[in-house]
């Protein structure tokens, strides 16, 4: 089995992929599928193998330190800096960025983890790429040096200089179609947005997030 079919099962089998629904991404575009990364996160040996896949690609890379953005982010550095410390045999700390009013930030003393270390940016899901490049600013913003990004999933169709690095991992690319509201056919249906996943929660009443 192709290490894409493996990704793509461990998505299936987690329940991680939802699909004919109306949802809203973190970008504000809106499409009818929707990969839910925090239905992965629960089956922590799946989520170890796909951090060591990672592992795997940048062990002769020299990473000194893994990064990735709250909240989801988070469980994927530790768990790939777990993975590559077992794999070249040095301590590689992983932590994380918090978002902030314009972009991420590192607070925590994280970024003296950073600063003038190889940093490896993971992230679960791309879809224009924002989040991801808006870590790589906040690495190199306090002296970090990016050597390349780390996703679960690539859905937008993102390219490396999109996120202004040379290296780009994605486990699987899925043509994922996403659309503007007012471009939104679920939209002109009157089919009401998942309120229940992505950035879709931050609609949700009290009443609906709290059931």
């Amino acid at each position: 089995m192709s290490r894409e079919k493996r990704v793509r099962q461990i998505l299936d089998q987690t329940g991680a992929v939802l699909t004919d629904g109306h949802f809203l991404y973190t970008s504000g575009l809106h499409g009818d599928t929707y990969i839910n990364k925090d239905a992965i996160y629960p089956h922590t040996q799946e989520t170890k193998e796909i951090c060591g896949m990672w592992a795997e690609d940048f062990k002769d890379a020299d990473i000194e330190v893994v990064v990735g953005p709250a909240m989801g982010g988070v469980i994927l550095a530790n768990n790939t800096a777990d993975a590559l410390t077992l794999i070249t045999g040095h301590d590689v700390p992983g932590v994380y960025a918090e978002k902030a009013d314009k972009g991420f930030v590192f607070t925590r003393g994280y970024e003296e983890f950073v600063k003038g270390k190889r940093v490896l940016v993971v992230e679960d899901v791309l879809t224009t790429g924002g989040s991801a490049k808006s870590v790589v600013e906040a690495v190199r913003e306090i002296g970090g040096e990016v050597v390349g990004v780390a996703v679960i999933a690539n859905r937008g169709g993102v390219k490396p200089q999109d996120l202004g690095v040379d290296i780009l991992d994605s486990l699987m690319d899925i043509q994922m179609k996403a659309v503007r509201q007012g471009e939104c056919q679920k939209c002109s249906e009157g089919i009401p947005i998942n309120t229940r996943v992505g950035a879709g929660k931050k609609l949700a009443s009290p009443q609906t997030s709290n059931s």
